[in-house]
């Protein structure tokens, strides 16, 4: 169970963060893994583009981005700029997004796990594609969610 009395942020191990990097570089490139993109947002201080990559997701039509690392920079950021640019190769697409409330989260973070738990599973803390809505939104509130307006 998350503790939530501190957000939740898990940091990158430096394994993870090579893997960024090598995921980031070929989405850059222009090859998408498995729906893959970068994600580019003004930093809230700075103002300059930081990118990282992440995994959108189609969930019954609508596009989300799930944080399964918790309250990372990328999440601190677009809750500031509300929106920021997909990247893959130079195909460039303006976003903005709208954050779900913890009780809309569980069907997404559940169709997350079927389609990245092979990435991401080791960020949801033992939770499966086959956990109930009980044991997600418990959690929920550990993961921030956005859906691509």
């Amino acid at each position: 169970m998350t503790d939530q009395t501190a957000p939740r942020y898990i940091q990158a191990s430096r394994l993870g963060a090579l893997f960024n990097r090598l995921v980031g570089g070929i989405t850059g490139a222009g090859i998408s893994l498995k729906g893959s993109r970068v994600l580019a947002v003004r930093g809230r201080t700075s103002g300059v583009w930081r990118t990282v990559p992440v995994n959108p997701l189609t969930v019954d039509g609508i596009r989300y981005l799930v944080a399964p690392r918790g309250q990372t920079q990328w999440v601190r950021n677009i809750r500031v700029a509300g929106g920021g640019e997909l990247r893959l190769g130079r195909r460039t697409e303006p976003i903005t997004v709208t954050e779900l409330g913890d009780a809309e989260k569980p069907p997404v973070i559940r169709a997350y796990l079927k389609a990245w738990a092979w990435e991401v599973g080791q960020f949801f803390e033992g939770l499966t594609k086959d956990a109930d809505d009980d044991e997600i939104a418990a959690v929920a509130p550990g993961f921030p969610v956005f859906r691509i307006d």
